[in-house]
């Protein structure tokens, strides 16, 4: 036991540091919140967090786990709103495609033609086409 306690006093060593009163009540208020059995064991913690929090390059390891859970709680209500919205805008589509199939005569090889033209237009633009733009195309077919 005392090679215990030898090898415990070797790694530790005292030092005097200079606290104001307010810090030094907040290290008596946080410490047994934080689980420590002394003082000095939250002290020890928050420098060495605030040590790697300086040598971190992602930030995001040191910050506050609420924060997280916030950024995902939005994200995530973003992301349904974004699919109602696709749903809806997709349901759309599908009314026009029959609106337009009920009123054109064209055969399968040509839509599948058509459909091709169209994906490499849309890559090209990067989704950018207006309705104006293709009439004006198709006019000068």
């Amino acid at each position: 036991m005392e090679g215990v306690n030898a090898i415990k006093a070797e790694e530790k060593r005292r030092h005097s540091v200079w606290l104001d009163d307010a810090t030094w009540s907040k290290v008596q208020y946080h410490y047994k919140l934080d689980g420590c059995t002394t003082q000095n064991d939250f002290i020890d913690k928050a420098i060495q967090f605030y040590c790697g929090y300086l040598q971190s390059e992602y930030a995001g390891d040191f910050l506050p786990k609420i924060l997280g859970e916030t950024l995902e709680a939005i994200l995530s209500m973003f992301g349904d709103r974004i699919g109602k919205l696709l749903l809806k805008q997709a349901v759309e589509q599908n009314v026009c495609n029959h609106i337009l199939a009920s009123d054109t005569d064209i055969d399968a090889q040509t839509f599948q033609q058509m459909r091709g033209k169209s994906y490499q237009e849309v890559l090209r633009t990067n989704g950018q086409i207006s309705f104006p733009e293709v009439l004006r195309q198709q006019r000068q077919l």
